[in-house]
């Protein structure tokens, strides 16, 4: 008997023991006879709102109707997802059967033994069509355990009106990008106070690594067994700084923000308004953000559709491009989204299974692009870029990345230490300080068990 998910403890409000029946360091196999689907009911737990009803009534009619158990769909908040799989996941009465997680969440389960083996089932769901970076922190020793679920990259959303009038294009380079928002933030055509030529928050190191990996620099590095923080890697360093410029002469965002809702900052009538006057609970408002694809549902003045408020796209404001490196490739942005894997503790492997073939089938993958929704089969990507919207995605995508496959990562997004360390660079804190002294602090959490 091994302690299960003992890791994942530090990733919650208190050091839990969790006992399983995990052999060695891997992760628990699932049974290699599964037997029939027919008429298990099982539950799926989904993060947060970004499945769309209709996908989720999908997956419980379709499922009934091909093994005539009931599929069960519970929500979980994003904020409480690891808390909650922590206590759940090793109680084989409690488990959800199936359950999505954050890709960058996925490292630290697949390492400590949550989910079962899939490896058998990998060709047969799309094999090496599947977003492969998402693969890779879902694999242990070579076999698989969580596969994609969506992804979002992310890309620029702007105000052409603004850039317009600022007298800027679009950017085809990473440091024209750098220059622009700058030089839109000191002329602030409309007269807004407190305008951002591009609002990024002091926190927010999602967004913000783009920068350390767009000029080759990167997270962690794993050698000789071990892993080690890179943000002292002379490439991270030049990133950091030029995020810190941007931070001073571009962005009026909190230094305590996160990436969260930044798109709110650019929506026309509830922020921005002709000359000074700014409405809402916030005088902040940005020529341009940084958001996942799915950001668009939210932009755009509210408006009343069939008696709901929702958002409405108007072409003559607003506009997206993928922020541009400077190798003539989109800058590597991180891959938003998440995985799917099967409990290792379910007593439903077989009716698990099945909905995995559900998940993977082509008419669920096309669901999910069709919702805007990056769908983890390559093959049904490319049928994403009808719009502007799915083409930015599709762009961006091409030369993402992902955080370290470390087994302690999540227990390094749990602990607020990256907001911590971006705060602090974007408060104008030394860099090359600051790099050395988290370097120091997050290496021995990313190897972490």
């Amino acid at each position: 008997m091994n302690k299960l998910l003992s890791a994942l403890a530090v990733a919650t409000a208190s050091v839990v023991a969790l006992s399983g029946c995990a052999s060695g360091g891997g992760a628990t196999t699932a049974p290699s006879a599964p037997g029939s689907p027919a008429a298990q009911n099982i539950t799926l737990w989904l993060a947060g709102g970004d499945t769309p009803d209709a996908l989720r009534d999908y997956l419980k009619k379709t499922y009934n109707e091909k093994t005539g158990g009931t599929l069960t769909i519970e929500q979980q908040a994003w904020p409480d997802l690891v808390t909650k799989l922590t206590t759940a996941l090793p109680d084989e009465n409690n488990t959800p059967d199936v359950t999505e997680i954050g890709n960058t969440q996925a490292p630290t389960f697949t390492n400590v033994g949550a989910f079962a083996d899939v490896s058998d089932m990998y060709a047969e769901l799309g094999g090496d069509k599947l977003l492969q970076s998402f693969v890779d922190v879902g694999k242990v020793d070579g076999k698989n355990y969580a596969l994609p679920y969506y992804f979002g990259s992310r890309y620029m959303f702007y105000r052409k009106d603004i850039w317009k009038a600022a007298g800027v294009e679009v950017p085809t380079t990473l440091d024209a990008f750098n220059t622009a928002v700058k030089t839109i933030t000191e002329k602030n055509p409309k007269n807004i106070k407190d305008f951002s030529g591009f609002f990024i928050g002091g926190q927010d190191w999602r967004n913000g690594i783009s920068w350390i990996f767009a000029n080759g620099g990167d997270l962690a590095k794993f050698e000789n067994g071990q892993w080690t923080s890179t943000f002292s890697d002379p490439n991270s360093i030049k990133g950091l700084t030029q995020l810190q410029e941007i931070q001073k002469s571009a962005s009026h965002a909190p230094k305590t923000m996160t990436d969260a809702s930044v798109y709110l900052y650019l929506n026309n009538s509830d922020v921005i308004k002709d000359g000074d006057k700014v409405t809402g609970k916030t005088s902040l408002s940005a020529a341009t953000v940084m958001a996942p694809g799915w950001a668009h549902w939210s932009i755009g003045d509210l408006v009343k559709k069939d008696g709901k408020e929702v958002r409405n796209w108007n072409d003559d404001t607003f506009g997206v491009f993928v922020l541009p490196g400077n190798d003539g490739k989109p800058a590597p942005v991180f891959a938003g989204g998440s995985n799917i894997a099967i409990s290792a503790k379910s007593k439903n492997q077989a009716g698990a299974r099945e909905l995995l073939r559900i998940i993977f089938s082509s008419d669920y993958q096309q669901m999910l692009a069709k919702n805007g929704l990056g769908p983890a089969n390559s093959d049904y990507a490319q049928a994403m870029a009808t719009d502007q919207f799915g083409k930015a995605l599709v762009e961006s995508a091409s030369n993402s990345k992902l955080t370290p496959a470390a087994p302690g990562w999540a227990t390094i997004e749990a602990s607020g230490k990256l907001e911590e360390f971006f705060q602090k660079i974007a408060e104008g804190g030394d860099v090359a300080s600051l790099a050395k002294q988290y370097d120091d602090i997050l290496t021995p959490m990313l190897n972490a068990k």
